[in-house]
């Protein structure tokens, strides 16, 4: 896998993005992000109040063996200081540890949060896009790792105060100390900024590897895929792909780490040097009498720390640059925008709608397709009337609700409820007053009562509703059954779930349309998987329970598709016949040959 590092510049510029992390910090609990603040500054100043207070200690005790009556009462109160400075540093430690996992634990449930609600705020066609899928990958993965880009700011900047502390007691004793000591660690923090960048592009351009790595390990061991795994005996060519792919990448990173080591042995050899030698001018000072053994402790001491400091400030730079690299990926996700928004001046959908919705000559195709779902589609559904959607599959079906329940946009032309606009009308609102079951709804692993109060989430704790919901969709007897009926975890994720069947699944589906009390019901192929008799027996409940509204069905059984008011016949995303049931059989159309065809099959 090819990867181009990532520049110095590009690593400077994503330091940017710092003040907007510092904000998010803040907002998620003020009060613990200044504790944490004031704790290391306080943290910050006892190395250097140790070193003077050691070099006190050694000057006082040389003193002492010198003098016959031994004053000791300063010595004491010395090393009693010296005790304080350690129990304080203990304390201070110990809680700033603690606010750092409190603080950082927030930090990354705040961000998820946010994580997810933005994505509901985001348009269906990005995710069907693999690139935004991607993003979306990697701003998953920058929510658990916020709180050590955390902690590693807030040290940065403890050190940082520690280092000019001890450094103006360098240049009190020989600037050409300081000197000594940058160039000592530059070598070292050139190196370590190098490999960051590689790491870090080496870890973009393998995300959809990683993507596809974490998707074979969970159809590898999925309940979701087990029976096919099985069956098919899946388990070997899954293994081999993800050995493969896995390698690959072990390989990749292999090299970086082999040179990456490498070099830092070299470099730090480099900073070892130069250490000694400023190391051996202190010494010499000493001997020629020229400072006390207290003050030689004091530089030694003051002149590692700082080497150790610096470098580990310089190396820790490099590693902050990095993560904000990765905090852009974050910040990218968070920034994309929906194109399909509330107009500024959008009204509430209607009321009662009195007229219906109508297209007019709707087109559309998906995002970078060439082809076209919908071409030139115009037609009218009147309040009160059931309309089938008869076609066979990618005729433009599916499409065609997605754009009525404004999941996409159409490319031209627009489609009206009682003579406006959708596009003119709030996109909540809209949405609200329309219940759809898709073919692929999701089989929630939460409770029955949960799963149906998907369909309008704000009755989830309306008891009576929900059971009404079931009642309607012929789901409440099988859920009185269940060990623990409505708060039954269905599902075999989490413990004490149960499965359902297929047609169990599809009547807790139904239920979330009925529980939503919307002006328009669509049902896409909910019943595919019920034999025709079970399929009859929900349409005929529903036919019923939505007597004077507005609904849509998408069936393939034309034995079902005949209780519409209107069946619209799509080919090629065209509207090919519409009509009755009665009337587009004598029309001795497509449709009167497809129906002829299918109840000559269930006669054979």
């Amino acid at each position: 896998m090819e990867n181009s590092p990532q520049s110095f510049r590009t690593q400077l510029a994503s330091l940017s993005n710092l003040p907007r992390f510092f904000k998010l910090i803040w907002q998620t609990h003020p009060q613990m992000a200044l504790g944490n603040l004031l704790l290391r500054l306080v943290k910050s100043l006892i190395p250097l109040a140790m070193l003077v207070v050691g070099k006190e200690i050694i000057d006082e005790v040389i003193l002492q063996a010198t003098l016959e009556n031994k004053e000791l009462g300063t010595l004491w109160w010395w090393i009693g200081m010296e005790l304080a400075l350690v129990v304080a540093s203990e304390i201070l430690n110990s809680s700033i540890i603690l606010l750092d996992s409190l603080l950082g634990d927030l930090v990354s449930n705040k961000t998820s949060v946010a994580l997810i609600r933005h994505a509901a705020t985001l348009d269906l066609y990005q995710f069907e896009d693999p690139e935004f899928y991607d993003k979306l990958e990697r701003a998953r993965r920058q929510t658990n790792n916020r709180t050590l880009l955390m902690s590693q700011i807030l040290s940065q900047v403890q050190d940082s105060i520690t280092l000019v502390s001890l450094g103006a007691g360098l240049i009190a004793f020989n600037p050409w100390l300081i000197l000594i000591l940058v160039l000592a660690v530059i070598p070292s923090f050139i190196g370590e900024t190098r490999f960051n960048q590689l790491s870090y592009s080496l870890t973009r351009s393998w995300t959809p590897e990683r993507r596809e790595l974490d998707y074979l390990r969970y159809i590898g061991a999925s309940d979701q895929t087990a029976k096919e795994v099985k069956i098919f005996n899946l388990s070997g060519f899954l293994e081999a792909r993800f050995d493969r792919l896995s390698r690959r990448y072990y390989e990749a990173n292999k090299a970086l780490s082999v040179k990456r080591a490498s070099w830092s042995l070299g470099l730090s050899f480099l900073s070892t040097l130069a250490y000694y030698g400023a190391y051996v001018f202190i010494a010499l000072q000493a001997v020629q009498a020229i400072i006390t053994i207290g003050t030689l402790t004091f530089l030694a001491g003051a002149f590692d720390r700082m080497r150790n400091m610096l470098q580990q400030i310089l190396s820790r730079f490099s590693r902050i640059a990095e993560s904000a690299l990765y905090l852009q990926d974050l910040f990218d996700f968070f920034d994309l925008r929906s194109d399909i928004q509330s107009a500024p001046n959008a009204v509430p959908f209607p009321d009662q709608v009195k007229d219906g919705f109508t297209f007019h000559d709707v087109s559309f195709k998906y995002p970078g397709s060439e082809r076209w779902a919908v071409r030139n589609l115009s037609f009218h559904l009147p309040v009160g009337k059931k309309l089938a959607l008869v076609g066979e599959n990618g005729a433009g079906k599916t499409t065609l609700v997605k754009l009525l329940a404004r999941l996409y946009e159409p490319d031209s032309g627009y489609i009206s409820v009682d003579g406006i606009d959708l596009r003119h009308i709030e996109l909540h609102s809209l949405r609200d007053n329309i219940g759809i079951i898709f073919q692929d709804y999701v089989r929630f692993n939460l409770s029955a009562a949960e799963n149906i109060a998907i369909g309008d989430i704000l009755e989830k704790d309306n008891e009576e509703k929900i059971v009404q919901a079931a009642e309607k969709s012929l789901a409440d007897p099988m859920i009185r059954q269940l060990p623990q009926q409505y708060r039954q975890m269905l599902g075999k994720r989490f413990q004490d779930g149960t499965e359902l069947s297929g047609g169990q699944w599809q009547k807790i589906a139904l239920a979330r349309a009925y529980l939503r009390e919307a002006q328009l019901l669509i049902l896409d192929e909910p019943t595919a998987s019920l034999d025709a008799r079970a399929e009859k027996e929900v349409f005929d409940r529903f036919a019923e329970l939505i007597s004077g509204k507005t609904a849509v069905l998408i069936s393939h059984r034309f034995s079902t598709v005949r209780m519409a008011d209107l069946i619209l016949f799509l080919e090629n995303g065209q509207l090919l016949e519409m009509g009755t049931h009665q009337s587009l059989l004598e029309a001795n159309g497509k449709y009167a040959e497809l129906f002829q065809l299918q109840a000559k099959g269930y006669q054979d």
